[in-house]
């Protein structure tokens, strides 16, 4: 490396040190500029979509007086440690059963298969669900969903838990980014009927990732 490009370097570097640290919320397009992988820009643009169904009238959970003020959901930092591979283990013998809801409507659901997989040094095994009816619309012929409760349900999460939507891989592995857990669209509207996590799907952790709690004040 000649001495022209060695003084650049030292000069990029001494600028970034120098940087004000800023909150999270500011700092979107510097996250994105500066992420190692496509991961981090992955999670970011998820946050968008989900900000710009929040505003929509047509789309959005929220009732009129909360979305006229709406700003964007409060998330946690993406952090690519909460993007894992599990095992994914098909349970076809599995018959369908009623899960129930927040209301007394009854959703019909089949476990289609288990996840097993590590998180931060912890071993975990889920159930993942696939409705009977929605399946048959087209679009959603794949779709599968993960209901899960954790350790800050009540305090930093919607106390029901959150839910991750995935699809049917063609393997037998599959990619879990818990940063794209949202809250079920009763923690914003009591008029949803929501299907209740599962206490098979109770996680023994704190999963800090994906959306937080929502404030109604």
């Amino acid at each position: 490396m000649n001495r022209t490009r060695v003084i650049a370097l030292l000069l990029v570097i001494a600028l970034l040190g120098c940087r004000e640290e800023k909150k999270y919320h500011d700092e979107k397009t510097d996250i994105i500029a500066q992420a190692p992988t496509d991961k981090i820009a992955g999670i970011l643009e998820h946050q968008q979509k989900l900000n710009d169904e929040f505003k929509d009238p047509d789309e959005s959970p929220l009732p009129d007086r909360f979305r006229k003020d709406f700003d964007g959901l409060d998330f946690f930092v993406p952090d690519t440690s909460y993007v894992v591979e599990a095992e994914f283990i098909r349970t076809p013998d599995a018959l369908p059963f009623l899960m129930p809801t927040t209301t007394d409507r009854q959703s019909e659901e089949v476990v289609y298969a288990k996840v097993k997989f590590e998180l931060k040094g912890k071993p975990f095994m889920l159930e993942v669900y696939q409705n009977s009816e929605l399946m048959k619309k087209e679009g959603y012929e794949d779709y599968l969903f993960l209901p899960f409760t954790d350790q800050t349900n009540g305090e930093e999460t919607y106390g029901g838990g959150r839910y991750m939507d995935l699809r049917i891989p063609k393997g037998n592995k599959i990619i879990l980014d818990f940063n794209k857990a949202y809250n079920p669209y009763c923690a914003y509207n009591k008029k949803y009927s929501c299907p209740l996590v599962p206490a098979v799907n109770h996680m023994e952790a704190k999963i800090l990732a994906g959306v937080k709690k929502f404030n109604k004040k």
